[in-house]
């Protein structure tokens, strides 16, 4: 009943309500970055959901788009401002996706929407990540975020769909803002966001 029905009832009444709650604080970080990022406050992507389906996931940019003398961008670790540094530890990039939660694309709790290259890359377990929608936060994320291999990650979000529950939810929920508060998990050892997946080797 709550996998099915109940889950995405209160994804809608919570997101929305945050949203509503948060509006302000939205609207001055946009301000904010629409004179810091060239007037450009959000960053979107397409990203694979429930069922691979794929959808629009929408967050604030934390990083501009300096290129080197080749065209291409620069690392991550250059393009971050101080700005979306501050905005990134707090998770406050995350806030626009409340938006995707109330449309329907994404839960409050599921696994990360990852890139849609990776989709070619899943043996048939790790695959099993889009049986539900993808979430803001997840299991993975509360047991260590950016900072634990790509093996573990995909364990922890299969284990989450085969575990689903109003409890853990909850659980996942609550943890997730006492992380937030410590700025627990947001990088991996060597780079701002966590390193590309390459497949299974």
């Amino acid at each position: 009943m709550y996998r099915i029905f109940l889950k995405h009832i209160l994804d809608f009444i919570l997101s929305l309500s945050g949203f509503i709650i948060l509006l302000p604080l939205f609207i001055l970080i946009v301000l904010f970055l629409l004179i810091t990022n060239n007037g450009k406050p959000f960053f979107f992507q397409r990203r694979p959901g429930k069922n691979a389906k794929i959808f629009k996931v929408i967050k604030f940019k934390t990083m501009n788009d300096k290129k080197d003398i080749h065209g291409n961008l620069l690392p991550d670790s250059e393009r971050l401002t101080p700005i979306g540094n501050f905005i990134r530890k707090t998770s406050l990039d995350e806030i626009p996706q409340l938006i995707n939660v109330i449309k329907g694309d994404m839960s409050l709790v599921g696994p990360r929407p990852l890139l849609i290259e990776y989709l070619s890359l899943y043996n048939t377990e790790q695959k099993r990540r889009h049986e539900v929608r993808p979430g803001i936060t997840g299991w993975a994320q509360v047991n260590g975020r950016n900072a634990i291999s790509w093996p573990e990650k995909f364990q922890l979000d299969v284990w989450y769909v085969d575990h689903i529950s109003f409890a853990l939810d909850v659980k996942i929920l609550y943890v997730t803002v006492l992380k937030v508060f410590k700025s627990e998990g947001i990088t991996s050892q060597n780079s701002v966001s966590m390193e590309r997946f390459e497949g299974n080797k």
